[in-house]
């Protein structure tokens, strides 16, 4: 994969229109964000779409992109995983969620699959949000795995949970900011 200065020059070019630079972001980053929307939707198809949906938006919104706030992978991440949770949300009364996440399942990157996910980097980073994750006491990290990897909004989580929804929101705002921490010491 590129790195983040190559990413943010692509952005950038994006933003003001340039389809070569779209190319070039799309060949460089497609698979990784694939990758994610795949462990997420759980559904090739739907995958594909929500990768569709997501570099659309990329056209569309590469202009509001600011190398202050993240890196530009973290950026189109985020937009990925936006896009997917919309679409768990679409689904949630026809299926329901595993009741227990598997941790290991969610941050894994399927072997098979191309892609930068074979990069060191990637397999650093994922490391150590695995171990970060580890540090959480269990309902921090069962509340943020819910939230961030199936979806489940603050109510939904109260529900699922058995918990009241005031003590769910601490759950989830002490397990994200400890992650930060320890993601932090462990650059």
């Amino acid at each position: 994969m590129a790195d983040n200065a190559q990413l943010a020059q692509w952005l950038q070019a994006v933003g003001r229109g340039d389809e070569q630079a779209f190319q070039s972001l799309y060949r460089a980053t497609s698979a990784h964000l694939y990758s994610l929307l795949l462990r997420m939707l759980r559904n090739e198809e739907r995958a594909q779409d929500a990768l569709q949906d997501t570099f659309v938006k990329v056209w569309k919104k590469s202009h509001t992109y600011s190398p202050d706030r993240g890196s530009p992978l973290t950026w189109l991440l985020s937009v990925a995983r936006y896009r997917a949770l919309d679409m768990l949300r679409r689904q949630r009364p026809e299926t329901g969620m595993p009741e227990d996440p598997d941790i290991e399942a969610l941050l894994l990157v399927d072997e098979n699959s191309p892609g930068p996910q074979d990069e060191n980097v990637t397999e650093e980073a994922l490391a150590a949000v695995r171990t970060c994750l580890g540090t959480l006491q269990a309902d921090q990290r069962r509340s943020v795995i819910l939230a961030y990897y199936e979806g489940l909004t603050h109510q939904e989580l109260a529900a699922r949970l058995g918990a009241p929804l005031g003590t769910v929101k601490s759950w989830v705002r002490r397990g994200l900011m400890r992650l930060r921490e320890c993601l932090v010491e462990n650059r």
